[in-house]
C-alpha cells in the first residue's frame, strides 16, 4: 500500500476515534456546536420565515463526494442550512403539536448513548442496556397496573417473558400490540398451527369466519389503520364507533357494532380505547368499554400515546379509571415522558402474551435466550431505554406530576381566556392538555346560532376558508404555531368546521405567551387580505349589533 493509502487509511481511522483532549480539533468543535444549539434552543420564534421550495435548493445535489470533506466543513454546513432552518420545538409560542422542550440533560445522556451504539436486539450487542430496558418496561407496566413485588420479582426479568416492548414509536407499539392480539384470537387449535404459521386465509377457513375486525371511536389515530393493512384485515376493517359530543366512544353504538360484525360473520377481536384522542385530548370511558370487551371476550387496547403520563397525577390520574383493565397500553415516551423523538412502548398485562408474537434465528436470537429483538417487531434498535430511564430517575413521580397538573390546568386557563374574548369561539373544553377554537367576529355567534341549516352551513364555509388562512399566515410569520384540524361539532349538526388546535405540554409557555398567540390571530383576521371574506360573512347574516 502507498503512502498516500497509507495516509488516507490513517485519516478514516482517526474519525472513528474518540478526541484525546477538549482543546483537539474536534473537541473546539464539538465546544462550537454545543454553544451553537444552546444559542438556537433558546430563540423564542418558531421558524424562519422562509419558503419550503426555497430550502430545497440547498439540496438538490445527489452526488456523494468522491473525496471526503472536512468534518468542520460538513458542521459548517448543517449549522448554516439545518439548524438554522429547523423548527424551533422548545419555543414557548411552539403549541401546535405533541412535540415540545426537552430536559437540557438530554443532550450530553444521548451524546453517551449513540457513543456506545449498543443495539438492543441482542444481548450480545447491548448486555447492560438489555436489563435496563426491562426494568424501565417493569416501571411503566407498574404505573399503569400496579402490581405487586411479586410480581415484578418473578416476571421483570424472566428469559421467556415480556412485560413489554420498546420501538420506535406510538404507531408500531400499536401495531405490535394488536399484532399480539390477533394471534392470540386466532392461535393454534387442533390440527390449525395457528395463525402466524399457516396465515391469515388458513385461519379464516379454520374458524370459518369472513373477516376479522379492531373496534376503535371515529377519534382513533391513523396507527390503527396501518396496523390492520399490516395485519392483513384490511383497513375497512378498522371500524369506527360514533362518538358523543365530548369526542369520546359511545359504549351502546360499540356494542352494536359488534352485533352487527357477527351477524356477518366477521369475528371482532380486539376493541381500542383512547386515553388522549391526537384532535382533542379526550379520553373514552375505559372502565365502560373494559366492560365490553371482557363480556365479548375481545383483547381490550389502549392506546395512551399521549394522556398515558397522566397517571402521575394523583389529582388527574381518575380520568384514566379503567386503563389497569386493559389487556395492553400503548405510551409514547417522546411526547409527555419528555425524551428526544424516536422512543414509544407497549405493555402488557399478561407476561405471556408477547409469546404469540416471538421470533427466533439460529444466528442472533435463540429461544430461551433473554434477546429483546425475540418480541419486537424491529430488529436493530438503539438503547433509548437508557434515556428513558433517566428521565423517569431526574424527573421522578413529583416532577412529572407537577408537569402534568401544569399542562391541563394551563390549558383550563387558555379556554378561559377564549371565553372571554368576543372574537373567538371555544369548540372543545379540554379534559387534557389539548383544546381547539376558531376566530368568530364579535357579534356573530347570535346571529349563527340562529340561521337556517343551509345559512349556517355557507357561514361556516366562510369561517373554515378564514381559519385556514390565519392558521397558514400566522405560521408563515414564524412568531408562533398552532396547527388546525377538522372536527364535526354536535352544536353545528355535524358540519365539518376548521379550528385551531393547541397543546400544552412546553412547560415554558406561560399565559402571555396564549394571549400574544390569540393577539396575533386577530390581528391576522383584521387584514385587508381577509376584508372580502367577512363582507361576506356580513351578508349572510347581517350585520353585529354594535
Amino acid at each position: 500500500m502507498g503512502t498516500n493509502a497509507n495516509a488516507s487509511m490513517n485519516n478514516l481511522f482517526r474519525i472513528f476515534t474518540v478526541p484525546e483532549a477538549p482543546d483537539s480539533t474536534l473537541g473546539k468543535l464539538d465546544q462550537a456546536i454545543s454553544q451553537n444549539l444552546a444559542g438556537f434552543l433558546q430563540q423564542h420564534i418558531v421558524a424562519e420565515e422562509t419558503d419550503l421550495s426555497v430550502l430545497e435548493r440547498d439540496f438538490t445535489d445527489t452526488d456523494i463526494p468522491d473525496r471526503p470533506v472536512f468534518v468542520s466543513e460538513q458542521t459548517q454546513f448543517l449549522l448554516d442550512k439545518v439548524v438554522a432552518q429547523s423548527v424551533h420545538t422548545a419555543s414557548p409560542s411552539f403549541i401546535g403539536h405533541m412535540t415540545s422542550a426537552l430536559p437540557y440533560f438530554m443532550i450530553p445522556l444521548s451524546k453517551i448513548m449513540i457513543a456506545l451504539n449498543q443495539n438492543l436486539v441482542k444481548t450480545e450487542t447491548s448486555k447492560a442496556f438489555t436489563p435496563l430496558e426491562r426494568q424501565v418496561l417493569g416501571m411503566l407496566h407498574r404505573l399503569v397496573f400496579q402490581q405487586d413485588e411479586a410480581f415484578y420479582g418473578r416476571w421483570l426479568h424472566d428469559s421467556h417473558q415480556h412485560l413489554g416492548a420498546f420501538c420506535s414509536g406510538g404507531t408500531v407499539a400499536n401495531i405490535t400490540a394488536l399484532w399480539a392480539a390477533r394471534n392470540s384470537a386466532f392461535g393454534p387449535q387442533g390440527n390449525f398451527r395457528g395463525i402466524n404459521k399457516e396465515g391469515l386465509f388458513a385461519a379464516m377457513r379454520h374458524y370459518d369466519c369472513e373477516g376479522a375486525a379492531i373496534l376503535v371511536s371515529e377519534r382513533g389515530h391513523y396507527s390503527l389503520s396501518k396496523a390492520a393493512d399490516v395485519l392483513g384485515i384490511g383497513r375497512e376493517q378498522i371500524v369506527a364507533v360514533p362518538t358523543d359530543g365530548s369526542n369520546r366512544i359511545c359504549v351502546d353504538a360499540l356494542q352494536v357494532q359488534i352485533r352487527q360484525l357477527r351477524e356477518r360473520n366477521i369475528r371482532p377481536f380486539a376493541v381500542v380505547g383512547i386515553a388522549g384522542t391526537t384532535e382533542t385530548g379526550n379520553i373514552d370511558p375505559l372502565d365502560a368499554v373494559a366492560d365490553v370487551a371482557a363480556a365479548e371476550g375481545l383483547h381490550f387496547h389502549v392506546d395512551a400515546a399521549w394522556g398515558g403520563p397522566t397517571l402521575f397525577s394523583d389529582r388527574y390520574r381518575g380520568k384514566l379509571k379503567g386503563i389497569e383493565r386493559a389487556d395492553s397500553v400503548t405510551i409514547d415516551a417522546h411526547k409527555q415522558l419528555y425524551v428526544p423523538m424516536g422512543v414509544g412502548l407497549v405493555v402488557f398485562k399478561d407476561p405471556a402474551k408477547l409469546g404469540s408474537i416471538e421470533h427466533h434465528a439460529q444466528y442472533i436470537i435463540r429461544q430461551g435466550s433473554k434477546d429483546l429483538g425475540s418480541t419486537t417487531l424491529e430488529g436493530s434498535r438503539p438503547g433509548m431505554a437508557m434515556l428513558v430511564h433517566s428521565a423517569l430517575r431526574i424527573i421522578g413521580r413529583r416532577g412529572y406530576q407537577l408537569l402534568i397538573d401544569l399542562g391541563i390546568e394551563k390549558a383550563a386557563r387558555f379556554a378561559e381566556l377564549i371565553d372571554e374574548r368576543q372574537d373567538f369561539e371555544l369548540i372543545t373544553d379540554p379534559e387534557l392538555n389539548i383544546l381547539t377554537y376558531r376566530w368568530l367576529p364579535a357579534g356573530f355567534a347570535g346571529a349563527l346560532a340562529d340561521a337556517s341549516p343551509s345559512v349556517a352551513r355557507k357561514a361556516n364555509d366562510i369561517l373554515n376558508s378564514i381559519t385556514r388562512h390565519i392558521q397558514k399566515t400566522q405560521r408563515e410569520h414564524g412568531k408562533a404555531f398552532v396547527s388546525r384540524t377538522r372536527l364535526t361539532p354536535e352544536r353545528y349538526g355535524q358540519q365539518p368546521i376548521v379550528v385551531f388546535r393547541v397543546v400544552l405540554a412546553n412547560p415554558l409557555t406561560d399565559e402571555q405567551t396564549l394571549v400574544d398567540v390569540l393577539d396575533e390571530q386577530a390581528e391576522i383576521a383584521s387584514s385587508d387580505a381577509l376584508a372580502g371574506r367577512l363582507e361576506e360573512l356580513r351578508q349572510l347574516l347581517g350585520r353585529p349589533a354594535a
